[in-house]
């Protein structure tokens, strides 16, 4: 039997190639999973409840932001092809970020068997289904609460750092980077910011994954605040 969330109840799940995880809030309470295999979906009590709200993110790599005076639906697949590499057959999907008045443009086909079975059992209080969307719009759509100028989120999976900052509400950068392990994701971050002409010192990063403890202290050598979101 399903259950309707209570009022602001909110779960956040992010799917990735090793599996997934998800984060439950409300206003009394914050819960996160962990990293959990695929075969636990049926059998996690949060995942066969309403919410007021669902997101559902897909850590995949192929995606482009493209203004959206240059964004044409006919050449979605061909503007993803001039900076991701796709494989024939793979799914072109496009979501607007009017906040930035730019169109995303994305292949979930990475994690789009286990995104969508999630997208069915998860649903909306008024039975709705939440669309997957790249970790890269979530990414952008946290941007804007980061009360800092500089805003820095970042997520890093399966070998993948995933990158946006802004200055106010101005949009500096949003790319994903092939990062093997985290001192390579840490290299795209610093090169990125040196490019930008941004100081780590007196700069906070956020995280939409976890990170260790090693991980974290490592970031607090150079910035001035580490935060997971």
């Amino acid at each position: 039997m399903q259950e309707t969330g209570n009022n602001d109840n909110t779960i956040s799940i992010q799917v990735s190639l090793s599996g997934y995880a998800f984060k439950v809030q409300s206003s009394t309470l914050v819960h996160f999973s962990g990293w959990m295999s695929a075969d636990r979906i049926f059998t996690s009590p949060e995942l066969q409840k309403r919410y007021d709200e669902v997101r559902l993110s897909v850590f995949t790599p192929k995606c482009a932001l493209v203004p959206s005076d240059f964004f044409s639906k006919v050449n979605a697949r061909h503007l993803l092809e001039a900076s991701a590499a796709l494989q024939e057959g793979d799914p072109v999907s496009e979501v607007e970020v009017p906040d930035y008045n730019a169109v995303l443009v994305y292949s979930n086909a990475i994690g789009e068997s286990l995104s969508r079975v999630l997208s069915d059992m998860v649903l909306n209080a008024d039975g709705s289904k939440s669309r997957p969307l790249p970790e890269l719009y979530w990414i952008l759509d946290s941007l804007k609460s980061v009360s800092e100028y500089n805003k820095i989120i970042a997520s890093y999976m399966d070998g993948y750092l995933y990158l946006a900052i802004a200055q106010g509400k101005s949009l500096l950068l949003c790319n994903s980077f092939e990062s093997p392990d985290f001192t390579t994701a840490l290299y795209h971050i610093f090169r990125s910011m040196k490019r930008l002409q941004l100081n780590p010192e007196v700069s906070s990063i956020s995280f939409r994954t976890p990170l260790s403890e090693d991980q974290k202290m490592l970031l607090y050598n150079y910035f001035k605040d580490v935060e997971e979101i």
